[in-house]
């Protein structure tokens, strides 16, 4: 048995800087430029590796094996996502269904705005709610990069979109997991959250357009973007607050979809934005394709249902998938739990993380039938046989996509090797002990101690898991409401998960921008560090300003 150690060094400021190293060098080195994305993770899993073994004595069969569960958990789920979705947007790309798809975007309105409302924001909030997981992402950013935006618009205006929904993603996977490692009723959890959120589900459409537009493009605008906001926040309140927390995303997207597309009937800018690539400087603006729809001529019936299939496909695998039940049943047909030796319960947490020592666990879960990549594969494989499609040309398309997406692979594997080891080593949770010791300051930070799980691990779920529990003792030693900070932690954990390297590896795969990963990471970043601290600002306000916000109602 290893107990993991929270202050090595003897010296809480070096410790914490140690912790830190990993971490560091993985966002130094991309944002960089200079070293490719794959090199970089490679080079921080070493990092972490000699920081682990030798700074925090974790032993080093124990580090070697957490980072091969972490390369292996890194393909199975979130690669094997990226994959499919990426053979799904090929087939339709080849089959002249992309094309179609982008005229019956165009028929809803041709200014690039309105669209990125659209699909990057409300669109993508239907994929956070039924899967999550780097899904929405991948879909909003092949959407929009085919439909002309340039890639760093396309990939960094598809990540600030995606961070609303995300505590509810999944069916509300992130409120489960902090609901267990907190012992505190999910449906409580769930409406605090959705007490936090809703300000900046109005906030985020507004600072999206006005990224890629400008203040001027934005204000031109406002009523759409209003209605896009209003008709998602309100939703989001209700459904958290007094049905349950697994349908708020799904509920509040298909509402604010609506919606939208309803006001664009009866209202149109005076100007058309046509312009695809972003106001400010866009490295990548040259390609773009700019260009007007308006000379096409408009889609029959049965090109646009042709043109909408394997989206509604998409979105009714991504549905099924995404339930509970349906998960349990598929894994009954097939589950493989590989326990690691020597690291699956040989890894104690300890005080003050947690009030005793806690095991951790480090099982692979092979459910492939149940990963939603899976479900993907399948929505890709159907849509591609409708389309006309041959087994043949479907195997052979999905060898250039293997092709294709080979390195982003690989960085997605080793992004989470690092995530993996620094869990199981305990560096996240001594960068966590750093945070909680800001006393009245606890609100601000601690919310900024889920943005930094999310960073880290590139999950809301993971940052919720690994620091839930800390974020409740915490609150309860200062006199906060536990509830309160348990979902600060999965609400400032959202406005991370535009800057977690994986994501960003996602979207440069989604956007066909290899390489560029550090041009894309530099745009998002202190766009991620301003939300962070609002939403770090606002729970501060609950606990002092507006203690009637943090009442539980349940």
């Amino acid at each position: 048995m290893w107990n993991q150690t929270y202050n090595p060094l003897n010296n809480e400021t070096l410790s914490t800087i140690a912790a830190a190293l990993p971490a560091v060098t993985l966002l130094v080195l991309i944002a960089s430029g200079k070293v490719k994305a794959h090199i970089a993770a490679v080079i921080a899993l070493i990092v972490a590796n000699l920081v682990a073994i030798f700074v925090f004595t974790m032993p080093a069969n124990m580090s070697v094996r957490a980072s091969l569960l972490g390369v292996i958990t890194g393909f199975f789920p979130i690669g094997w996502i990226v994959l499919n979705v990426i053979y799904l947007y090929r087939i339709t790309v080849e089959s002249g269904r992309f094309e179609l798809l982008q005229r019956a975007i165009g028929g809803v309105t041709e200014d690039r705005r309105l669209q990125l409302l659209l699909i990057a924001f409300s669109f993508g909030a239907f994929f956070e709610g039924a899967s999550g997981f780097g899904t929405p992402v991948a879909i909003t950013g092949a959407i929009l990069i085919g439909l002309g935006f340039s890639p760093l618009a396309a990939s960094g205006l598809s990540l600030i979109a995606n961070t609303a929904p995300v505590a509810f993603g999944a069916l509300g996977t992130p409120i489960q997991g902090l609901s267990s490692v907190t012992g505190l009723d999910p449906y409580v959890l769930g409406a605090m959250v959705g007490r936090q959120l809703p300000v900046f589900s109005l906030i985020v459409p507004f600072w999206v357009v006005g990224a890629f537009a400008g203040w001027r493009g934005m204000m031109a605008v406002w009523p759409a973007i209003l209605v896009t906001g209003v008709s998602f926040a309100i939703p989001q309140y209700v459904i958290s607050n007094y049905i349950n927390p697994w349908i708020v995303d799904i509920g509040a997207s298909l509402i604010s979809m609506g919606c939208l597309i309803l006001f664009l009937k009866v209202w149109q800018p005076r100007e058309i934005w046509l312009s695809p690539a972003l106001r400010g400087k866009d490295e990548s603006a040259a390609l773009a394709k700019p260009g007007t729809l308006a000379d096409k001529p408009q889609l029959t019936q049965q090109q646009l249902w042709s043109a909408l299939l394997p989206w509604i496909l998409v979105c009714v695998v991504m549905l099924i998938w995404g339930n509970g039940a349906f998960k349990t049943w598929a894994n009954t047909i097939f589950t493989w739990n590989y326990a690691v030796p020597e690291l699956h319960n040989l890894i104690n947490k300890v005080a003050p993380v947690v009030p005793k020592p806690t095991p951790e666990g480090a099982v692979f879960a092979f459910t492939y039938l149940s990963f939603t990549g899976t479900g993907m594969l399948l929505a890709a494989i159907v849509s591609g046989l409708l389309m006309g499609f041959s087994p043949a040309k479907l195997i052979a398309e999905y060898g250039r996509t293997l092709k294709v997406c080979a390195v982003s692979l690989i960085t997605i594997s080793a992004m989470l090797a690092i995530g993996t080891l620094t869990r199981l080593s305990g560096l996240d949770a001594t960068l966590g002990l750093a945070f909680a010791a800001t006393g009245v300051l606890y609100p601000f930070f601690g919310t900024l101690l889920g943005w930094l799980g999310v960073a880290l691990t590139g999950s809301d779920t993971s940052s919720n898991v690994l620091f839930g529990n800390l974020q409740k003792i915490t609150s309860e030693q200062l006199g906060l409401s536990p509830v309160l900070m348990a979902a600060a932690n999965s609400s400032g954990g959202v406005m991370g998960k535009m800057i977690d390297a994986q994501s960003i590896v996602v979207a440069s795969t989604a956007t066909n921008w290899y390489g560029h990963e550090g041009t894309i990471l530099r745009y998002v970043f202190w766009h991620s560090i301003i939300l962070a601290s609002l939403v770090g600002l606002f729970v501060t306000l609950q606990a002092y300003v507006y203690p009637f916000t943090a009442m539980v109602l349940h």
